[in-house]
């Protein structure tokens, strides 16, 4: 498996040590917190609330509210490329690979949509504003089109004269309206149709 998801950063605004059982404590309060209340709708006074520790104490590990919804977020979107990862890893074809990455994330993405809306929201949140899970998330998106690319190019599936950062900004770009929460959300009716004719298209200006 590739280390695209491993690289994704998820420490930003944090404090202490990396690896603490109290920073797990409170994000998995604080998801369990968003989930039902939201996001925007949660202080870290309440966060401190639901835990059982003192606002001061969760500032030790953690400079703002923010920096816990970026952990939130990081562990989250970290999820589904591994789990996009492990899909294609025994796909026959490039072909298939790109056909079974982009399906995977959409499916993971609409089923958070469906069944936890307030974290979905906080996802939307994070892409709106640019936070830096979510430009990992598009980074390590961009790694795995153009590692799928490279594997078509050796196979001969794939055309080899345009530069290959050019193209896995092409196709990211082209299906960003159902990668990225913000948009997704106004296009869930489409999938998986429109994506799935969106992938033939690629795969066909892919051909040498």
């Amino acid at each position: 498996m590739s280390d695209t998801a491993n690289d994704m950063p998820n420490d930003a605004g944090q404090r202490g040590p990396t690896e603490h059982a109290i920073r797990d404590q409170i994000v998995a309060a604080a998801n369990e917190h968003f989930s039902r209340y939201g996001y925007g709708k949660t202080t870290v006074s309440d966060l401190a609330t639901a835990i059982g520790f003192s606002k001061a104490y969760i500032y030790k590990f953690f400079d703002s509210k923010q920096a816990i919804g970026e952990a939130i977020c990081a562990a989250s979107l970290t999820s589904i490329v591994r789990h996009a990862e492990e899909v294609i890893a025994d796909a026959k074809t490039p072909t298939e690979q790109m056909r079974r990455m982009f399906s995977t994330i959409i499916a993971d993405t609409t089923r958070l949509a469906f069944t936890d809306r307030k974290v979905y929201d906080l996802a939307v949140t994070a892409c709106a504003e640019r936070w830096p899970p979510a430009a990992a998330y598009l980074e390590s998106l961009h790694e795995l089109v153009a590692r799928i690319v490279m594997d078509g190019r050796r196979t001969g599936e794939f055309e080899r004269k345009t530069a290959l950062d050019e193209i896995s900004r092409a196709i990211v770009g082209a299906m960003l309206t159902f990668l990225s929460p913000v948009s997704l959300q106004y296009n869930l009716d489409d999938v998986p149709r429109l994506p799935n004719e969106m992938v033939a298209m690629i795969l066909r200006s892919l051909s040498p």
